[in-house]
């Protein structure tokens, strides 16, 4: 499931590229300015698509109807450009038009914000199977911190649809027919809480955005549990710091997946840590720094029927040690977080309910702390802990769930990062 990196231009006639192909012509490496050409200033990792309760068309049913994504930038500019994924499809996806404007509220749009996207000229583009689509530059106004609306119109769908599972951001899919530049609601009459088909939006670097800061990690970094349509994940946190930052400052891309593992795929969670490292990570638009925080489910998933092979400390670790020379060979920096307690969470027959599980956690943050092997570490365990007891959270910052924390939690995650860390 790793993509190899493709040191190739845009072929402006088709606009099409294999995962990651693009945004390796813009990495740290080939950078020969002090800021890179493009930065993420929004991105969520592509699963395959599946039904579920808040993502109903998440199968792949569409035929003549437009989806509104609502994404939240974490910088601005004054040109944008938006990737569309293919990436998990079994068939050619047909993009027959597709939007971005500022969003108002809801599925509303400002009036007179609404570009049409073009790929290498034209504003119908099809994806293949395991390839996705980046969009010709088109000019507006992008402020940081105020959610942008990407519409895309499927005339017809065959297979699963490319998307993101646990959006905690209210999206739309409308009634029959094309929408993208409506400004009105009207037509968007189902709610859905995933991204749909859109993984990536960017705007140009410049001597004020000098690259981006990757969130790496599963659902706690995807913001599982968080209100929702309120951006508070710690991600977001991050973005609202940097974004108050006097001088140059470095986007922030959300590239968590609630469920996901380091080591092991998963048909409802994604791709594993180490399969979707360079997709997610280093092919990213002007990527510089890597915060991660995985691991924590394969501890837990063991012995939930998932075909999980045992999760020991060392497994975990080694698993680290690749992630690091990877992102290290690529010219990134990468920090660690320690992996935040678990032990009261009760779901039977798992390693997060159990002194074993425990075990593993605790040996993998006391080698996060003590190894040096990262550039860089945060203690998320200690920062949300119980005080009377370091192996649960605290209630303070609990959802409710033992495992997850609410936006008093994520708001203290996000708020203990050195920025320091971030600028080397």
């Amino acid at each position: 499931m790793t993509r190899t990196r493709l040191a190739v231009a845009l072929v402006a006639a088709a606009a099409l590229v294999s995962p990651g192909a693009a945004r390796a012509a813009t990495s740290p490496g080939s950078q020969s300015n002090s800021f890179t050409a493009w930065v993420g200033t929004w991105a969520a990792s592509p699963m395959v698509g599946a039904t579920s309760s808040t993502c109903p068309a998440g199968a792949g049913s569409f035929k003549n109807e437009t989806v509104r994504d609502i994404v939240y930038p974490s910088v601005g500019g004054d040109e944008v450009r938006v990737r569309l994924s293919n990436a998990f499809g079994t068939a050619p996806l047909t993009v027959g038009d597709a939007s971005v404007a500022v969003d108002e509220t809801g599925a509303e749009t400002v009036p007179g914000t609404t570009r049409q996207l073009r790929f290498g000229g034209k504003t119908s583009v099809t994806i293949p199977a395991g390839e996705e689509a980046l969009s010709d530059p088109v000019q507006l106004r992008v402020r940081a911190l105020q959610d942008l609306a990407v519409s895309v119109y499927v005339p017809a769908l065959s297979g699963p649809a490319t998307f993101h599972w646990t959006a905690m951001q209210t999206s739309f899919v409308s009634t029959t027919g094309d929408y993208v530049t409506s400004d009105s609601s009207v037509a968007y009459s189902t709610s859905i809480n995933c991204w749909m088909f859109a993984d990536g939006v960017e705007v140009p670097g410049s001597p004020q955005v000098t690259g981006s800061v990757i969130a790496f990690g599963d659902s706690i970094t995807d913001g599982f549990q968080s209100d929702p349509n309120a951006n508070d994940r710690w991600p977001n946190v991050l973005a609202r710091r940097l974004d108050a930052v006097a001088g140059p400052t470095m986007s922030v891309v959300d590239e968590g997946i609630t469920g996901n593992q380091l080591l092991t795929d998963s048909s409802v969670a994604g791709v594993s840590g180490l399969h979707r490292l360079d997709r997610d990570v280093i092919d990213q638009p002007g990527a510089k720094v890597v915060i991660m925080l995985l691991g924590i489910n394969d501890i837990g998933f063991t012995d939930l029927g998932l075909d999980n092979p045992p999760a020991t400390a060392a497994s975990i670790i080694a698993g680290y040690k690749q992630v690091i020379d990877r992102v290290h060979a690529a010219g990134l920096r990468i920090i660690a977080g320690t992996l935040t307690p678990f032990l009261t969470l009760p779901v039977a027959n798992s390693g997060y309910q159990d002194a074993t599980g425990e075990a593993v956690r605790e040996e993998v943050n006391h080698w996060i702390l003590t190894s040096g092997a990262f550039d860089g570490v945060i203690d998320f365990s200690s920062a949300v802990a119980s005080p009377y007891d370091p192996e649960a959270i605290n209630p303070a910052y609990d959802s409710g769930d033992h495992l997850h924390p609410n936006d008093v939690g994520y708001q203290i995650m996000g708020d203990l990062i050195p920025l320091r860390l971030l600028f080397g």
